[in-house]
């Protein structure tokens, strides 16, 4: 059954990014998918998609870092620099996918985890 996660982790800290909001959307239609908060470790309690709402097309992901970093009380410039990160992606299905991302106030980086 393939599923699909993320994990975020704070390069300004060095910790996991815990409380960030992640918000799943099919890339062709505005209607959300799924929705979760990071746990403390970073990651998802459980994976946006999986099973029979596993299904092969583009997506993206949301990362609310701007959100993240206000609650961490982090001093940014305002309005963030960055405050939505959209991920957009391919499933092709038939395996798992993991897309973890990488975050501080100025600066991503993501990629095809396993």
């Amino acid at each position: 059954m393939p599923r699909l996660t993320t994990h975020v982790l704070d390069t300004t800290s060095g910790k996991p990014a815990a409380g960030l909001r992640v918000v799943l959307r099919r890339a062709d239609e505005a209607t959300i998918v799924a929705e979760a908060m990071t746990n403390a470790d970073g990651r998802l309690d459980r994976p946006l998609l999986e099973g029979a709402d596993f299904t092969p097309g583009t997506y993206e992901m949301t990362f609310h870092i701007g959100d993240y970093y206000r609650a961490q009380k982090v001093a940014t410039a305002d309005p963030a620099f960055l405050d939505l990160v959209p991920v957009r992606f391919g499933l092709a299905g038939g395996r798992d996918y993991h897309v973890p991302i990488l975050i501080q106030p100025y600066g991503y980086s993501t990629y095809r985890g396993s």
